[in-house]
C-alpha cells in the first residue's frame, strides 16, 4: 500500500485528489491511503440539497468553505481538530463492496490501542460510548474502491452544531436531542479519563493510523499536482457542483427510512410530471458506481407521467428500486413515491 503525502488542507483540492487517484486504481495494485486535513469546511454528500444543509449566513460570517464529495452519506464539518482518511483499492474478481465496519477497521483498531474503545454502529457511524466520533462513506467506480472517514479529534463543536442544518428526524431516530449532543471528540475523552496523560492531538491520532497499517510514501508529482488541480478548477471548486441548479417544483415528499433520508421534488404541470428530482443522504447500492441505474434513470422514467397512483405505480413497479438505493425495500420507495400514499393502483 502507498501512503500519499498530502499537506494541502484545500477542501476542493484535497476532494478533487480522492476522485484523481480512484480514477487510477488498477488490478494488482497495493491501493492507496490517505491521511488529510481541510480547513474549516463543511463537505455536503454526493445526493444532498446543499442549501438546506448548511446555516448559509454562519457559514458565510465565518468564511467556513462549502464544497461536495462523490460519496453519499450526509454532510460533515472539517477543521484543524479534524483528521480525514481515505482508502483506495480495487476490488477482486467477486467485486462485492466491504462493509462500512470492514472497511474501517484498521481505523477502529488503531484508535483502540489508543485506549479509545469505539465500535461501528447504526448505518455508517463510529461511536465512543455512544457519541459519534467519525462519519464514513463509501463509492466505487467499476471495480474501484473507496472509503473514506472523517475523525473529530480536537474538533470545535459548537462550531459544527452552527454550521450544520441537521434534519430534526435524524435526531428522533438517533435518540438525542441535537447535533452537541449526538457527537463527541477523542482528545476531550481521553482528557477525563486519563487526565495525567499527554493531551490527544490530530499528530498523535495520524501516527498511530500510520503505524497500524504500514506502506511506502507516495509524493505527488509535477503531472499530478497539474492534473488535481485541473480537476478542482473544473468540478470541485464550482458552483454548479455544490449548489447546482435548483428545479421549480410543486410537490414536495421527504421522509428519512433506515437506509437515509429521501427527499423528492415534483414539478406538476397540466396532471403530468415536467421534472423531478431526488435529494438525500443515502448511498447508492453497490456504492454509487456500483449501481446498475442512477437517479437520472429514475427522473427520466417518471418525466411526462400522469401524477397520480395509476400513472405511476406501473413504472414504479417495474424500476428496480433496490438497485438505486443502497438497503431500501422497494415496497416502501414505491409507496412513498405514489401522490395519494399506497394506493389500490399496480
Amino acid at each position: 500500500m502507498f501512503w500519499i503525502v498530502n499537506p494541502s488542507v484545500d477542501p476542493a483540492f484535497n476532494l478533487a485528489l480522492e476522485e484523481y487517484f480512484l480514477s487510477r486504481i488498477e488490478p494488482g495494485h497495493p491501493g492507496y491511503a490517505i491521511l488529510w486535513q481541510n480547513s474549516p469546511a463543511i463537505v455536503v454528500g454526493r445526493f444532498q440539497n446543499a442549501r438546506q444543509e448548511v446555516n448559509a449566513d454562519f457559514v458565510r460570517e465565518r468564511d467556513i468553505a462549502v464544497v461536495r464529495r462523490m460519496t453519499g452519506g450526509g454532510a460533515v464539518y472539517h477543521d484543524a481538530g479534524t483528521l480525514n482518511y481515505t482508502f483506495i483499492h480495487h476490488l477482486n474478481r467477486e467485486g462485492s463492496i466491504p462493509s462500512f465496519s470492514e472497511a474501517g477497521k484498521p481505523i477502529a483498531e488503531a484508535l483502540q490501542k489508543l485506549g479509545l474503545p469505539v465500535a461501528f454502529s447504526g448505518r455508517n457511524d463510529l461511536l465512543l460510548e455512544g457519541r459519534k466520533v467519525a462519519g464514513v462513506a463509501h463509492c466505487r467506480q467499476g471495480m474501484r474502491y473507496l472509503h473514506h472517514g472523517c475523525i473529530l479529534v480536537d474538533s470545535d463543536l459548537d462550531v459544527l452544531s452552527r454550521a450544520l442544518n441537521v434534519d430534526p428526524e435524524k435526531f428522533k431516530s438517533k435518540g438525542v436531542a441535537s447535533v452537541r449532543s449526538r457527537v463527541g471528540n477523542l482528545a476531550a475523552y481521553l482528557a477525563e479519563r486519563a487526565p495525567e496523560a499527554p493531551p490527544l492531538t490530530v499528530g498523535c491520532v495520524r501516527e498511530a493510523i500510520m503505524a497500524h497499517r504500514s506502506g511506502e510514501e507516495y509524493h505527488l508529482s509535477p503531472e499530478d499536482h497539474a492534473a488535481i488541480t485541473r480537476l478542482r478548477d473544473a468540478k470541485y471548486a464550482t458552483w454548479d457542483w455544490t449548489y447546482g441548479a435548483s428545479p421549480p417544483f410543486t410537490e414536495r415528499k421527504s421522509r428519512r427510512f433506515p437506509w437515509g433520508k429521501l427527499e423528492a421534488l415534483f414539478d406538476v404541470r397540466a396532471g403530468r410530471v415536467e421534472q423531478c428530482r431526488f435529494y438525500g443522504d443515502f448511498f447508492m447500492a453497490g456504492g454509487n458506481g456500483g449501481a446498475t441505474v442512477t437517479l437520472a434513470d429514475l427522473e427520466e422514467a417518471l418525466r411526462g407521467k400522469p401524477y397520480t397512483n395509476a400513472g405511476l405505480a406501473p413504472m414504479l413497479n417495474a424500476f428496480p428500486l433496490e438497485a438505486l438505493f443502497g438497503g431500501c425495500r422497494p415496497e416502501d420507495v414505491r409507496a412513498f413515491l405514489l401522490p395519494e400514499g399506497e394506493g389500490p393502483a399496480s
